[in-house]
């Protein structure tokens, strides 16, 4: 069902963990199918992502797709990271199974949910069409099961990182 780097990187996630020191937060989540994406930036002067962590609480796949996409982002300016989508973090993971898709594009809306909360903490406002931590569109409680993914799936729940949830 998933590629051994959608393994690799839900069992060994990189960049995982809250960061005191944000100067940029974006949080997003499906309520549908219960994933939730926490991303924390650390952006200097000249716009550049100097560091980046993220808490996620979901599936295998939102794990491994908050993880891939800390590492795609790093180091990149503002404007960079924000031409990396949905379909590039599963390209770089080697695929994603189409019922899981919509963790992909959390990671997306969490790197622009972040980067509207840096410039309304910088500027007071939000860029034209950014939402700062929004729902994700994948489903967000409106498309009425036609988005391509299936609502009633059991996805597995964490409690962090490391810990799986009780049953």
């Amino acid at each position: 069902m998933y590629t051994e780097k959608v393994v690799d990187y839900f069992m060994n996630p990189r960049n995982a963990g809250k960061m005191d020191d944000a100067n940029a937060i974006g949080e997003v989540g499906n309520p549908r199918c219960g994933d939730v994406m926490k991303i924390y930036l650390k952006i200097n002067d000249q716009e550049v992502i100097e560091d980046i962590k993220f808490e996620t609480f979901g599936c295998a796949a939102a794990i491994a797709t908050s993880s891939m996409i800390t590492e795609m982002v790093k180091g990149k300016t503002i404007t960079e990271a924000l031409k990396i989508n949905n379909k590039d973090v599963a390209e770089a993971l080697g695929g994603l199974p189409p019922a899981k898709l919509h963790c992909s594009l959390l990671a997306q809306e969490g790197i622009e949910a972040a980067v509207a909360d840096y410039f309304i903490r910088k500027t007071g406002k939000a860029p034209e069409g950014f939402k700062a931590n929004a729902t994700c569109t994948a489903c967000g409680g409106s498309c009425g099961g036609d988005a391509g993914h299936d609502h009633e799936e059991e996805e597995e729940t964490f409690v962090s990182e490391d810990h799986r949830a009780a049953e």
